[in-house]
């Protein structure tokens, strides 16, 4: 009786492994899309929500550039706020272009595909 229960549970356990790693595989990594910020800043909440239209394409990565930890890239973009890298990449300051996020958003799904 022992023995066929454990077989159950091994059966149901491989049943889930296979599962699991046929979900896992077939997801693609978002690209990282991330926002050199500090508090408060009204154009980093404005670019916020220039961005929710492409939310589902990217994970966004805030990065307070007030704390010590970060002061390197206080010093580089204390002026410039918002900022915009994409997977470690600068990719625009100022303001949203909403393009050529886009464009380069595009570029990265093409190269996982």
């Amino acid at each position: 009786m022992i023995w066929l229960w454990c077989n159950r549970v091994q059966g149901v356990q491989h049943t889930f492994g296979l599962l699991f790693r046929k979900n896992y595989a077939s997801k693609k990594t978002l690209p990282v899309l991330t926002l050199f910020t500090k508090d408060p800043c009204p154009l980093c909440d404005e670019a916020k929500e220039v961005l929710k239209p492409l939310k589902n394409r990217f994970i966004l990565q805030e990065v307070d550039i007030t704390l010590p930890e970060n002061s390197a890239w206080y010093d580089r973009y204390k002026f410039d706020i918002p900022v915009f890298h994409l997977n470690g990449q600068f990719l625009m300051m100022h303001k949203v272009n909403f393009s050529k996020l886009e464009k380069n958003l595009k570029k990265l799904e093409q190269q996982n595909n």
